[in-house]
């Protein structure tokens, strides 16, 4: 069975192909400035050489078309035809309370996206409108959509809601969602597998620190808390997010310096973070290698994102009474050594011990680097949420008997 998935952004397509009764690669690539100006395909068939070139493109839909060309190409196509794709899985950001699992797109499923366009403007529209463009191009072809929010909805009321008049939670939607809920999913799943332990006997603290970064707690297989809320922003600090702030912060923003809302949410989004504190970079690779060269700035930023880390670990662990593992992933959580041990370092005193020589070692690849001795094992795992969208498209349709 060859499944499609489609991670479609404002102005961007992601896509992967595998055959899912082997969970095989087969293809992936991008296509990037949909609706700007030289918009460019990557494409890389497994095993193969990735190629590159500019496209003449409009919206998502011309953009699915130039990728379904390059699959069934006679020269790097990986596919004879069209067909062979039997279903189509989505990454969608928002899919608020209504939804809390993947779920065969349907009308009512679109309008719940249509729905949370309000809480997700720069992510469920595209997202929406990858799915009409693969039921254009692939007529009859299940779609199955998979939502970042869907794996948190396992948190109490007590964990999603804020401290402000209830109504605003009942009439308007606020709360905390939590987000990256595929990629935490699917980290939580294969540490289990790792340290061949039922998923519902432990107590994991997942970290994925990428760009974007989040963190979740969970116990028995369950999530009970994470840092982002109602939407990305809230959290951890993050590469031009500023994560956990004062409101207060906002309203002299408004009203001090005569910022628009609108201009508020692409600074507190787009400028911030490890960017605004640093002042040249949002990339930690740089932010390091500029703290090693002495730039005070760099080491501030990079010290304000172990510290916020940190803060969420030693929270985490209060509020499961212990954990089994503290997992890292994400391109700073599996790559950055200096990272990982500067986090670990601080916390000696809660049971977690670093084993410089095991994390210098783990570099994008599954493995232990705490002690034998630590209470806490400190765990590397790479997240694979393509994998993770084709999977849950093949058990929900195979639920169906659709496949």
């Amino acid at each position: 069975m060859k499944v499609l998935t489609i991670n479609a952004g404002s102005s961007s397509l992601k896509y992967t192909l595998f055959r899912m009764d082997t969970e095989e690669l087969m293809a992936s690539g991008q296509v990037e400035r949909i609706g700007l100006t030289e918009p460019r395909l990557s494409y890389k068939p497994h095993g193969g050489t990735k190629t590159e070139e500019t496209i003449d493109i409009k919206g998502h839909t011309d953009a699915l078309k130039t990728i379904c060309a390059k699959l069934i190409d006679p020269k790097v196509g990986v596919l004879k035809a069209f067909s062979e794709v039997k279903a189509i899985g989505h990454r969608v950001v928002h899919g608020g309370e209504k939804i809390t699992r993947p779920v065969i797109v349907d009308q009512s499923v679109k309008r719940i996206i249509a729905d949370c366009f309000s809480l997700a403007p720069l992510h469920n529209p595209p997202n929406l409108a990858g799915i009409e463009a693969c039921e254009q191009i692939f007529p009859g072809v299940p779609n199955v959509a998979v939502f970042d929010t869907a794996y948190h909805q396992t948190m109490r009321p007590e964990a999603y809601l804020y401290a402000v008049p209830y109504e605003l939670y009942e009439k308007h939607g606020v709360r905390r969602y939590g987000f990256h809920g595929t990629s935490h999913n699917y980290v939580a799943e294969s540490t289990a597998q790792f340290l061949d332990r039922p998923l519902d006997s432990l107590k994991l603290i997942t970290c994925h620190l990428g760009n974007g970064c989040s963190m979740a707690a969970i116990e028995n297989g369950k999530v009970v808390d994470t840092t982002m809320g109602m939407t990305p922003l809230e959290g951890l600090v993050m590469g031009t997010r500023s994560g956990d702030i004062d409101p207060a912060v906002v309203l002299r923003l408004v009203g001090e310096m005569g910022m628009t809302p609108a201009e508020v949410d692409t600074f507190l989004n787009k400028k911030c973070g490890l960017l605004g504190l640093s002042g040249g970079s949002s990339d930690m690779r740089e932010i390091i290698s500029l703290a090693g060269g002495g730039n005070e700035r760099a080491e501030l930023a990079l010290k304000s994102f172990v510290r916020r880390v940190v803060k969420y670990i030693g929270s985490y662990l209060a509020l499961m009474n212990g954990a089994d593992a503290i997992v890292f992933t994400g391109g700073i959580g599996e790559y950055s050594v200096p990272v990982r041990e500067r986090v670990i370092s601080q916390l000696s005193n809660l049971g977690v011990t670093l084993d410089k020589e095991a994390n210098a070692k783990l570099m994008g690849k599954p493995g232990i680097f705490s002690t034998p001795t630590s209470k806490v094992k400190a765990i590397v795992m790479p997240t694979n949420e393509e994998l993770m969208i084709g999977r849950q498209t093949r058990d929900l349709l195979k639920a169906h008997n659709l496949i």
